[in-house]
């Protein structure tokens, strides 16, 4: 159930959705107004989890996981992902891989327990692979024993889907949209210079994760008028082990967390699924993530627990 509240000159809306909490930070004094941008903003990211989560039966994602080495075709919006999931797999030379989600079979990350062994992933391993599946738009065919799992872009896509909306539905009222810390603003606010976004804390001591856009961050506060803004890292789930942490974001060509990674990475770009890629990938670039995100051109904080 969606709440909506006012606090000063802003309206926040609150609900939740794709297992995450969900914030719309609404620059305006009309409740109305407020309350149909909430209706849109909840409405399109639970059709976009319906649509493709891993998790819930009878979406293409299940149709697709499903078909026994048969051929599926797609419609557009799938498509769309579809192609973008092919070029992160093309452009970071196979690190970003949309089959690798069966790697959860051997990791549970809630902190504490035990690490697969080698001879587990191994198993695992010949079902990862995107250059195995024949994808040819706007037909699919994902060899039996492979699956998908678009969860590495659905929430990224869902902020962006949503800000575009409001864009269009609420023109010239600056709106953060947050899904569980990924954020994009629709417009430059008019009673501020820009929106305070914390970044979360990323200590291996912190339990509680962000729950405001406008909450105070123990690391940063960022003052944002436009853009995206994502991170990624290990503070919520991982793995210690003999006093190694294992984060939960795995190399889909070796099965473990790369090595030296940053315990969070965030990144500013135009669209929340620029930023998510490159924050994603930044921390499988392990200690070569400051260099990576510099080659990229990007505006970054990194953070590392040594």
């Amino acid at each position: 159930m969606a709440e909506l509240a006012k606090h000063h000159d802003i309206f926040i809306g609150r609900f939740s959705a794709m297992a995450s909490p969900c914030e719309l930070l609404i620059e305006t004094v009309d409740e109305d107004l407020a309350r149909r941008c909430l209706a849109i903003a909840e409405s399109e990211a639970r059709r976009i989890e319906h649509k493709f989560s891993r998790y819930l039966d009878n979406n293409i994602v299940c149709q697709i996981n499903n078909a026994g080495a048969s051929v599926i075709t797609v419609d557009d919006e799938t498509a769309a992902l579809l192609d973008y999931a092919d070029q992160c797999f093309q452009l970071s030379d196979g690190l970003f891989d949309i089959t690798s989600g069966v790697l959860r079979r051997a990791w549970r990350f809630g902190g504490t327990g035990t690490i697969p062994t080698q001879s587990q992933l191994d198993e695992l391993l010949p079902q990862v692979g995107w250059n195995r599946v024949n994808w040819n738009a706007p037909e699919i065919q994902v060899p039996e024993g492979m699956e998908l799992d678009l969860g590495g872009i659905g929430k990224e896509y869902a902020v962006d889907r949503v800000t575009a909306l409001l864009r269009q539905h609420a023109v010239g009222t600056s709106i953060v949209v947050n899904f569980g810390g990924d954020l994009a603003i629709t417009s430059k606010p008019l009673n501020r210079p820009g929106w305070r976004i914390g970044i979360a804390d990323p200590c291996p001591d912190h339990s509680e994760p962000a729950q405001s856009a406008t909450e105070p961050a123990t690391t940063e506060i960022i003052e944002l008028a436009n853009g995206a803004m994502t991170t990624s890292g290990d503070a919520h789930r991982y793995i210690m082990h003999k006093s190694v942490r294992y984060g939960h974001i795995l190399d889909p060509r070796t099965g473990w967390p790369a090595a030296n990674a940053p315990t969070s990475v965030t990144v500013l770009a135009d669209t929340c699924l620029e930023a998510g890629i490159l924050s994603t990938l930044a921390i499988l670039k392990g200690g070569g993530a400051e260099n990576f995100l510099a080659e990229n051109n990007a505006r970054y904080w990194v953070m590392r627990n040594n």
